[in-house]
Order: C-alpha cells, then structure tokens, then sequence
C-alpha cells in the first residue's frame, strides 16, 4: 500500500501549479517575446563554458555570462522526439504517445504555442520538427500544433536540405542551420513592429551526424575526435551569435526572452556531463546545456537544482504572466522562482522513462522530395494518408503494470533506476555524480529506496493512464 503522504507527493508532481503571481517585475507594459531555441545532440560539456577543451563557443559563452545558467538542465528523454514533445506540452512524452524517435505526437495535446497564441502571441516555428507531418492538411503538423507560420524538416537535416514553408516542399540551397536561422529571422523582423507579442521556436539539425555542415572561417579541430562534431557545434553557436546580435539591432534584445538548450545528452561520453552519453537515461544522456537570458528582468546567475525541459511551457508562463489552464495533468513545473534566485530546491522530483517502445526512421529529404515532386506535379502526395497522422488515432491499452523499458526517478541528490523492472539502482548523484557506486542493496538506504520504487511505479502508472488516453474526452 502506498502512503496517503506518498499519494499526496505524486499528486503534487502530477498536477502543474502556476501562482497568479508572476515572481518577475514587468520591465515593460507589453509581454515579453519568446525564443526557444535547440541544438540536436550537443552534450553539457561541449560548451566553453562549461569547460571543453578545445570546442569554441564564443556566443554561448557570452550569454552565459549575460544571462542564468542551469548546471543541471536535463533533458525529458534521451532522444529527440519525445524532448521535443516535453518542450511543447509540459509533460513526460509518453503520456503524448511519443514514446521514442520518430514517433508522432497526438494533437489531442494543448501546446505552449496554442496557449500563447490565444494570449495573442504570433508564432512560427523553424527548423527540425521530428513529432509530425510537414504536409499542409494535416492535423500534427506545426500549424495544427498551434504555429501562425513555419519552414521545418521531419528529421535531421544537412547541406542543400528539403524544407516545407507552411506545407509546400521546397529545394534550399546552403547550410541547413543557416537557413533555418534566415527563416527565424526573417519572422522576427516581418512582426516586430506588429501589436502582437512574438514567439519563436529555432531548432537546428546540428550536431547530429553526419556532420556535413561547417562553420564560417578557418578549419577548425583538424586532428581531432569528432572534430565534425565540434564542427557543427560551432557552426550552431555562430547562428546563435547571429540572432542575438539582430535581436540588438532589432532593438528587441531588452524584452526578449532566449531559452537554449540540447535535445538529449551528446556524442561522446567523456564530456557528458556525468555516465554515458546519448539514449542513455543515466546522466550523460540527459544532463545539456541549459542558459535563459532575459535583459530586462536582469537575469544573471548560476544554479546547480535540477530543472528540465517539460519546466520550459509552465515557467514561461508564469515569467510572462500568461495564465495556463492545462487540461493535462502537467509534470513540468513552473521554476521561475529558482531562476529569480528566491528558490534553491526543486519542489516536485523529476521522472524519465526510456525504451517503452523502439524508435520510427524518419528520412527528411527522401520524404520531403518524394511530396515536392508530386506538388509540382499536382498529384496526390505520396505519403498520404499513412504520414498525415500515423497512427495519433490510435488508443491501443497497456497494462497498467507495464515497466519495460529503463526508468528513473530524481529526487535530488538521490536516483532511482528500475531496468526492466527487473533491477533497480539507487545513486547519490551529490556523492556520485558518475553513478558508479550502487547502493540499492545497502540496508541503511532501504526505507529510501521502498519510498522511492513507490513513487516511480505511482508515476509510471499515472503515464500509462495517458498514453491508454485517459486524459482526454474522445466520445
């Protein structure tokens, strides 16, 4: 039996609270614009700031000095789609049907571009989508997510990519990143003298392989490991420079808020930030480089408290005091109070679950000429239906029981894992940071680790409720 306090504690992770309060002084009458922006596959240490060797990374440094840095930013899951679904949703992927890469996410889901949309935001989205459908009639593609306007890829994208503006394929010619940074900027210049707030979603296609893409100037990291890793990486931070500089000369810098992080942990393990590296839910995999700059709140500092990117939806929020009625049960929580620095715990533990289901390839510019050919050629698109809405339709019921699979739960400094739900291991990450030394089976850490396993498998229950699509009204 699990404790009436131990029900109350998981309810209380569940539910999202958002005060009516927002915790920051209005700096300006008007709300604030609002810029996510996500590199794909970039690990917590390959940054200069946070120490790489060699990797140069002038415009994240500088934003890390102008802005608040989290040292334990963490990422919903381990792979791209279903971090990307946290970020729109506030809340574990799983419980939106993104299970794994590939994986469509139901448009059942409240998104943070539809509620500020409805707050009056105009919003567009650029880059890598990897939750849905590029074509124009669908209903998860970004317009259906809530995006005014977007240029997206499926998946990864390189040199000379295949886009779609709003549903039409086109043929680009260039660098991916850098044409994915002209079409942001092109939106933020188009509305940035309109009566309407502006949001912005930026998610680049670098640094995931095959690394393709090169920065502007000299060659760099020549002899190096993975110096096409370090390549891209560098190449993203110059875009990242590029945008803060246009926001300056924009003269928007002052009320815009910049959020940047990664889409799961990096490519290689040694600078992980901590054991393994990407698609693993032990640190490496889910611990990236996580920075907020907001001028006119005067942002500035350093935190070492856990926060991840299903936090992302509920702080903005309440930063922007933009009211947040979720129909949802919620796992993100609104941080704003730890960035404000009035707060140095994490109030509600933080839950991850990894290899429910297996992964779906997504070939962005084999699927993406294939329709471009056909609109050309005004004939049905090829993809269609099987790639307009996959299979969102679909309730199929698992158990309540079910833990296959990897999942943790993070209460911090301690960690939890259950593998198969088979084994079970519990870390101290204050202590051990590596998770090397396993204490599960350490008589003194038992009550510890009854209290926890009862949380996790409250939790997981409560995720499997959503993914069965308890959470919605489908008469």
């Amino acid at each position: 039996m699990i404790s009436r306090s131990t029900t109350h504690r998981i309810i209380e992770t569940l539910l999202c609270f958002v005060g009516c309060l927002c915790l920051f002084e209005p700096a300006f009458a008007e709300k604030p614009n609002m810029i996510l922006v996500m590199a794909d596959d970039q690990g917590w240490g390959d940054t200069g700031y946070n120490g790489h060797p060699f990797v140069k990374t002038p415009a994240l440094d500088d934003m890390a000095k102008s802005g608040f840095v989290f040292d334990r930013f963490y990422t919903a899951a381990p792979v791209c789609s279903p971090t990307r679904a946290s970020v729109f949703t506030g809340r574990t992927p799983i419980r939106t049907k993104v299970t794994n890469h590939g994986r469509y996410m139901r448009p059942h889901e409240q998104t943070i571009a539809e509620t500020l949309k409805g707050a009056g935001y105009v919003t567009g989205m650029f880059g890598k989508l990897h939750l849905g459908s590029a074509q124009p009639n669908s209903p998860c593609n970004p317009g259906g997510m809530g995006f005014d306007e977007w240029v997206i890829g499926l998946n990864f994208f390189d040199n000379d990519p295949y886009l779609s503006r709003n549903g039409k394929i086109e043929h680009r010619r260039g660098k991916g990143s850098v044409l994915l940074m002209d079409d942001a900027l092109a939106f933020l210049k188009k509305h940035k003298d309109g009566k309407r707030p502006m949001f912005a979603v930026i998610w680049f296609p670098s640094p995931h392989d095959p690394h393709r893409e090169f920065p502007d100037g000299p060659s760099l990291y020549e002899g190096k490991k993975q110096a096409g890793y370090y390549r891209e990486i560098t190449l993203l931070d110059q875009q990242v420079g590029r945008l803060r500089k246009t926001l300056r000369s924009m003269d928007i810098a002052g009320n815009t808020i910049l959020w940047y992080c990664s889409d799961n942990g990096g490519l290689n393990a040694a600078t992980s930030g901590g054991r393994a590296r990407k698609g693993s839910i032990y640190e490496g995999g889910l611990r990236v480089p996580g920075i907020v700059e907001w001028p006119a709140a005067k942002l500035k500092g350093r935190t070492s408290v856990p926060v991840c990117t299903f936090d992302i939806y509920p702080t903005l929020m309440a930063m922007a005091g933009v009211e947040l009625i979720a129909p949802h049960p919620l796992d993100g929580i609104n941080v704003s109070d730890i960035i404000a620095g009035k707060s140095k715990k994490r109030s509600q533990p933080l839950g991850f679950w990894h290899l429910f289901q297996g992964g779906q390839g997504t070939r962005s510019d084999q699927i993406q000429k294939a329709i471009m050919e056909k609109q050309h050629a005004g004939e049905p698109t090829p993809h269609d239906p099987p790639r307009m809405k996959k299979d969102v339709d679909e309730f199929p019921q698992f158990p309540e029981e079910t833990a296959n699979g990897h999942a943790a739960w993070t209460d911090w400094p301690w960690k939890l894992h259950r593998i198969n739900d088979t084994k079970f291991e519990l870390y101290n990450l204050e202590d051990d940071p590596l998770e090397s030394s396993n204490l599960a089976d350490n008589p003194s850490h038992k009550e510890r680790l009854e209290t926890m396993q009862q949380e996790l498998k409250a939790w997981m229950r409560s995720v499997i409720s959503s993914l069965n699509g308890k959470d919605y009204d489908r008469k």
